[in-house]
């Protein structure tokens, strides 16, 4: 994932998180993602108002009115995937279960409350991680720094390519 910031590159699990995997790789392969942004960073200084627990992470790919977006997929959770909310975990944003289509968050910190059973969602079934930042974790500090007043920021990063790549 090219960002204004620098690169980054993700693992992805497939064999955990099959359904999410598929829809993230749609959304590359299609190019959906180059040229949209991290729109939003969330961190504890933040009001998260209406929500139980406090989190810090950073959203980026299409926003719920994007254009672009292709059909919710089916919820892939924690419990069913084995795969848990640490540091680096790229994971989809929903707001329901099953709306899951173009918009995914990085995990700025370790968020157990985004998990299965975790106290961020009021129905229990947390958020689908499906893969995990295995370098860069300087672009995503750099994001982090990047964080404005509000969450949704006035000056997004902006995702210049995201493409896949082949590694044995």
């Amino acid at each position: 994932m090219h960002t204004s910031l620098g690169s980054m590159i993700f693992e992805l699990y497939p064999d955990c998180a099959p359904n999410t995997v598929a829809n993230f790789l749609r959304y590359v392969a299609s190019q959906r993602f180059d040229g949209s942004d991290f729109f939003r960073i969330v961190t504890e200084d933040h009001e998260q108002a209406g929500d139980p627990v406090k989190i810090e992470a950073i959203q980026g790919g299409l926003n719920i009115d994007h254009p672009d977006l292709l059909n919710g997929i089916e919820h892939e959770s924690t419990s069913a995937s084995g795969l848990h909310h640490q540091r680096g975990s790229l994971s989809m944003a929903r707001y329901e279960v099953g709306s899951a289509n173009g918009s995914f968050f990085i995990c700025f910190r370790d968020e157990p409350a985004l998990d299965f059973a975790g106290a961020r969602q009021a129905d229990g079934q947390g958020f689908a991680v499906f893969g995990q930042l295995i370098e860069g974790f300087s672009v995503l500090d750099a994001m982090y720094k990047r964080a404005e007043a509000r969450e949704y920021l006035q000056s997004p990063i902006a995702i210049e390519q995201v493409k896949s790549l082949d590694r044995p």
